[in-house]
């Protein structure tokens, strides 16, 4: 993730690590025994930079590869797709954020804001997302702010997360 910082920033190229590494950021800041890290890191890009981003990760220790409609980057020492770098492309689907707001750790690194990581773990509702949803309120980073921005879908969402701790 530093690496990819340092590419991406170096090449003046706007990213949000978002997914379970930019969930593992927001909850480590609170209360690092209850962060959870990932293997793979979540990134959202815009897609007319994937030309440039493919070539600023080379210099980092990075290859561009499109793997089963995935783009993403792989660490040319472990070349896995398990432990990637994966490129989500902001503006071509509803819950990826937007690359507008961010939030910078000690370190600078953009990632998404909490509001908009919940959206995103409401809408794909999987059982680590529904994981991740329950770190973040356990150390009290879903508001009642956050919470009463959310359509009454994904409200009820939040509810049945709670519900089932």
């Amino acid at each position: 993730m530093k690496r990819l910082h340092a590419a991406l920033s170096g090449a003046k190229i706007p990213y949000r690590i978002i997914g379970g590494m930019a969930v593992y950021l927001q909850v480590s800041e609170r209360d690092p025994g209850k962060a959870r890290l990932t293997r793979d890191v979540d990134v959202a890009v815009n897609r007319g930079e994937l030309e440039r981003i493919a070539a600023a990760a080379v210099h980092f220790g990075f290859h561009f590869r499109h793997v089963t409609g995935m783009d993403m980057l792989l660490d040319n020492a472990e070349p896995r797709a398990s432990s990637g770098i994966h490129m989500v492309f902001a503006g071509d689907l509803e819950p990826v954020p937007s690359l507008s707001e961010a939030t910078r750790t000690a370190e600078g690194i953009l990632i998404a804001p909490v509001g908009d990581l919940v959206r995103m773990k409401l809408t794909s509702f999987r059982l680590k997302d529904q994981v991740h949803i329950q770190d973040m309120d356990s150390v009290g980073l879903i508001t009642p702010e956050i919470e009463n921005s959310l359509s009454a879908p994904l409200r009820e969402r939040l509810m049945q997360v709670r519900a089932s701790e």
